[in-house]
């Protein structure tokens, strides 16, 4: 009786590579990037080392590297000087994002996708994502023109995708109503549409000076413990004009991305947040890991899992090393 024998394919590191079920392609990284208004020189997120708050000169160099690399986009966070409970430096003309986005479309015109997270949470001084009720609710309905003035100001300032990731009820069409009506019907939604209350995002939360005065996000995000509602809220964002989705956090959920992509007929990302590059990190640091393996296996299994796009802080890095 004939013995199959698979390990043929795996004796050496040329025949696994020309037989690699799933591949890593820099067009397919997103860059996540940290824009801070009033600071002179970068400043390294203690919980991401490696992660910087950037100023408008240290994020055009980081930018212009990810592009020599051939990262296939940015997205960017913005950090003003100043909050308040309305999030109003969010659609300044002159805010941080908006100054950003102008400084990059100028330097790296088509060579990069410049996309745009499209929340409150960065610039209202409690940190929700959204208006407050008095009683301190967040306000479904008047968030909604909010983030409908926040798109406006991010596509006149270059944004070529923006990005809600709020979890409003209604907040793609909303968006899609207020870019259309300003004459950016061909600026793409992101749309963050499985996102969950995850308790990865404590790096993230440092980086960009987000977290919570009170309570917590569980009330607008999702909850771990549900696969079916998020393809739920993907068929919504869909009905409601999203022209691509996204999954977040990726690593503990690729069920949930296997389910999206199943389901969809548009692009998905996966966003590999703060907590999964701090944990690889860490461990890499006390040597209780190979850091480069571990990067590469958690980025190919988020690309086995379905994602078309990958944002990760590694970006960078992993496109030269392709």
């Amino acid at each position: 009786m004939m013995i199959e024998r698979p390990r043929r394919l795996r004796r050496s590191a040329a025949l696994r590579r020309l037989v690699a079920e799933t591949r890593l392609n820099p067009a397919e990284l997103v860059l996540p990037m940290f824009v801070k208004e009033g600071i002179d020189t970068p400043a390294e997120v203690s919980s991401m080392p490696g992660v910087y708050q950037h100023t408008l000169d240290s994020l055009r160099k980081a930018a212009h590297e990810a592009a020599e690399a051939g990262v296939g986009g940015l997205v960017l966070f913005g950090i003003p000087a100043e909050k308040d409970e309305r999030g109003s430096a969010a659609d300044d003309p002159n805010g941080i994002m908006q100054r950003a986005l102008r400084d990059l479309s100028s330097d790296l015109g088509d060579a990069i996708v410049l996309m745009t997270d499209l929340c409150l949470d960065e610039y209202t001084s409690h940190g929700h994502c959204g208006l407050l009720t008095p009683s301190g609710e967040v306000d479904n309905d008047p968030t909604l023109e909010r983030y409908a003035s926040i798109a406006v100001a991010q596509a006149e300032a270059g944004s070529q995708v923006v990005a809600p990731s709020g979890m409003m009820d209604g907040q793609v069409r909303a968006i899609r109503a207020a870019l259309d009506g300003a004459g950016h019907q061909d600026v793409p939604i992101m749309a963050y549409s499985a996102k969950y209350a995850s308790a990865f995002y404590g790096p993230f939360r440092d980086a960009a000076e987000c977290a919570p005065q009170f309570g917590d996000r569980a009330a607008y995000q999702q909850d771990p413990a549900n696969a079916r509602e998020s393809l739920r809220e993907v068929r919504l964002d869909l009905e409601e004009g999203a022209d691509l989705v996204m999954v977040k956090p990726a690593g503990a959920y690729l069920d949930v991305l296997r389910q999206v992509k199943d389901l969809v007929d548009v692009p998905v990302a996966a966003y590999q947040v703060s907590g999964e590059y701090a944990m690889i990190e860490a461990a890499a640091a006390r040597g209780w890991i190979d850091r480069e393996r571990a990067i590469h296996e958690s980025l190919v299994s988020i690309k086995r899992a379905g994602a078309d796009l990958v944002l990760t802080y590694w970006a960078t890095e992993v496109a030269r090393s392709l």
